[in-house]
Order: structure tokens, then C-alpha cells, then sequence
């Protein structure tokens, strides 16, 4: 893989400074998702999962260490550039759906694009373009009440990918539905990552979603404890082409 990173971190930290004690969240991270991987990123509460998210969003900033996203150090960037990078180059898919109650499907979409000033017509087409990318073609003009909650989610997604990111950041994107909703989101993201070459990094805390994905990171204490396949044992919840019984290297 010789294109730029997606992501490239090195040596990245986060401290919380609270009362006397510093509380280290993240330490010493370095690790690179390139173009077209399909990434989960696991751990348990307090791990530093969460941490890392945050800053690959760009909704933190780290205490210490190199962040590029795209190729750009995000870390010296003022807080105007910073919310520009994140509305160019990050889509956000979230648990809770997100989406505007009174607005319908369209509008929902058209969002990030009016926050980045294209013209509504452009906004319509490109907006039109993305729902039907999730297969929501003829739901443009549905309440997100009309719709049920894996249609909502695909809207979420839609609005996620209507600004062409270069990164589509999952945040427990299945942790609000059922097991037959679950994989109907699923094979939507192995779609958009197999045949339309979207970089998904994924959150999640069920290990039959995480092996869906063609790589794992697991967090542990604020470090990188394990990178690469999937366990073996751990069982996908649908078919995916690359599911092999490959042990993942422990960092």
C-alpha cells in the first residue's frame, strides 16, 4: 500500500489532567489504516478505545505525539481549520441515528453539505446520490418517524458519505438494533468498503460484528494490544469474503 494514510499515528498520547493525579488514557499508539481497509476497533470500557476515537475524529486533541488524517497533521491545526477537516474528511455514523426529527431523509442528508456552503442544487443531486448509495432511493422525502430504525441508520450513513470522506468513522453503529437489522448494516458496510473502496473504521463492542471487518485493533490500557485478522474463534455475523481462521498478532 503505497498511497497516504488515512490514519497515521505515532507515538500518540492523550493525558487527562483531573485533580492531582494525570490520568494516562493513551499511550505511546503508533499504527496506520490505509485506503480501502475495513478496521474494528475493540476493547473494554476505560481501555482507551473511546480516547482514540475521539482524537481520529477530531473532536480531541492529543497531549502528546504525531496525528495525520489524509496527510494532514491535524494536532497544529486552529479550531476553524480542525472543524473544516472534520466536515471534509470524516463521515460520522453514530449509535443514536442523529438525525433531525422534523426533516425529512433528504434534508437529513443535504446537512453537511449546506454547513460547507454548496449551492442547494448541488446539494439535492449529491444528497439524491447518496441515499441511493444505501438503498434508500425512494425514501427521499420520509420523516425518519416513517422510518424503521435500520432505514434511519442508512440515512445516518448516507449523510456520512455525502461529502465523499475519506475516512467513515463508526461509533457502536449497530448498538440501537436487532440482530436482523445488525446484518443488513453490516453487509451495507462490507458493500461500501469492497465495492465502492470507503475506508470504515468501526467501534464496537460484540466480537461477532468485529470479525466482520478485515483487521481488529484492541485497546488495553491505553496501549494497542493485539492488531491484525480477526481471532479465529471469533464467529462474523454474515458471510464476508475474507473471514479466515487467522490468529491476530498480539502488539
Amino acid at each position: 500500500m503505497g498511497s497516504t494514510p488515512v490514519i497515521e499515528a505515532v507515538a500518540l498520547g492523550k493525558v487527562y489532567a483531573t485533580g492531582d493525579t494525570p490520568v494516562v488514557a493513551l499511550a505511546d499508539v503508533t499504527l496506520q489504516v490505509h485506503p480501502g481497509e475495513f478496521v474494528a476497533v475493540v476493547g473494554a470500557s476505560g481501555s482507551g478505545k473511546s480516547t482514540f476515537m475521539n482524537l481520529i475524529g477530531l473532536l480531541d486533541r492529543p497531549t502528546s505525539g504525531l496525528l495525520r488524517l489524509d496527510g494532514v497533521d491535524v494536532a497544529q491545526l486552529n479550531p476553524n481549520q480542525r472543524a473544516s477537516v472534520r466536515n471534509h474528511k470524516v463521515g460520522f455514523v453514530f449509535q443514536g441515528f442523529n438525525l433531525l426529527r422534523r426533516t425529512s431523509a433528504l434534508e437529513n442528508v443535504e446537512l453537511p453539505l449546506l454547513y460547507a456552503g454548496i449551492p442547494a442544487s448541488a446539494r439535492t443531486a449529491a444528497a439524491t446520490r447518496a441515499l441511493q448509495q444505501v438503498g434508500l432511493g425512494e425514501r427521499l422525502g420520509h420523516m425518519p418517524n416513517q422510518l424503521s430504525g435500520g432505514q434511519q441508520q442508512r440515512v445516518a450513513i448516507a449523510r456520512a458519505l455525502v461529502n465523499q470522506p475519506a475516512l467513515l468513522l463508526a461509533d457502536e453503529p449497530t448498538g440501537n438494533l436487532d440482530s436482523t437489522t445488525t446484518r443488513e448494516i453490516l453487509k451495507l458496510f462490507v458493500d461500501l468498503n469492497v465495492n465502492h473502496g470507503i475506508t470504515v473504521v468501526m467501534v464496537t463492542h460484540e466480537s461477532d460484528v468485529a470479525a466482520v471487518s478485515r483487521r481488529v485493533v484492541q485497546f488495553k490500557d491505553g496501549r494497542v494490544v493485539l492488531d491484525g485478522p480477526p481471532p479465529a474463534e471469533w464467529t462474523p455475523s454474515i458471510d464476508v469474503p475474507w473471514h479466515t481462521p487467522s490468529q491476530a498478532v498480539v502488539a
